[in-house]
């Protein structure tokens, strides 16, 4: 029986180097359902690298992930975890020699044996949700940036997560196609999705967030309320990196 009131996911004493590098150095935090959270920091603070972390695309060093209380690594069949907390990647991660619709089919054959049918269905559904089912036969190469950036949400949503994960979904765009994507977020995150966001974009950790965590040097240096941080941040490195980037 899985307890609603107990974090969908958390993350305790997580700790990942690479050789003598310590890119994480002891991160803990959880997320409740339908919490959206956005993870922002300088480049090199940890953040991409916690996220392909919780989806097991970097091994942990130490610490662990756990998932409905228990253990991700562990107590889920890996196919399983990887359906239930899907990713969203900056570099799109699309099967090229396939059509915008084959890539929304693809991993619903192959992971959650659907049959081609339901599978199509359930493509052709988030397709038309974030406003691609009129491009169902094209090829990526023939796509925009923000186009292929709303393909890969729509394959990921087709699986049916529970916990979304975008790892700088607007870092590869041109400027003019951010809000697009951007538009497509804000849409799942009042659609109750559960979201961990890595992103460079304070408008959208600043508005759509329920929390919003700073990392810097591989560490939580503050976790709380959109509100809170952008307008009353207690640690200094926190105002410092925000007084940088909003300068901008």
């Amino acid at each position: 029986m899985i307890d609603a009131a107990a974090p969908i996911l958390s993350v305790e004493h997580l700790k990942k180097s690479f050789g003598d590098h310590e890119v994480l150095k002891d991160i803990s935090f959880s997320v409740s359902q339908g919490d959206v959270v956005s993870i922002i920091g300088s480049s090199g603070s940890g953040k991409s690298t916690l996220l392909r972390c919780v989806n097991f695309l970097e091994e942990p060093t130490a610490g662990e992930i756990r998932f409905h209380g228990k253990n991700a690594e562990t107590e889920w069949p890996k196919a399983e975890y990887h359906a239930k907390v899907g990713m969203v990647f900056q570099s799109f991660n699309l099967f090229n020699n396939m059509s915008v619709l084959k890539n929304c089919m693809s991993g619903q054959l192959r992971v959650l044996h659907r049959n081609p049918k339901e599978a199509e269905e359930k493509a052709l559904f988030f397709l038309e949700k974030v406003g691609m089912s009129p491009y169902r036969d094209a090829r990526p190469a023939q796509l925009s940036g923000g186009q292929k950036q709303r393909v890969a949400i729509a394959r990921a949503l087709a699986m049916d997560p529970e916990v979304l994960l975008f790892d700088e979904p607007t870092s590869a765009l041109d400027p003019e196609m951010v809000g697009e994507v951007l538009g497509v977020m804000r849409g799942l995150a009042q659609s109750g999705l559960t979201m961990l966001v890595v992103t460079h974009e304070m408008a959208f950790a600043r508005d759509v967030s329920k929390r919003v965590i700073f990392m810097d040097s591989g560490v939580i240096a503050e976790d709380n309320t959109p509100e809170e941080i952008f307008t009353s941040p207690k640690q200094q490195r926190t105002r410092a990196f925000l007084s940088r980037i909003l300068e901008k």
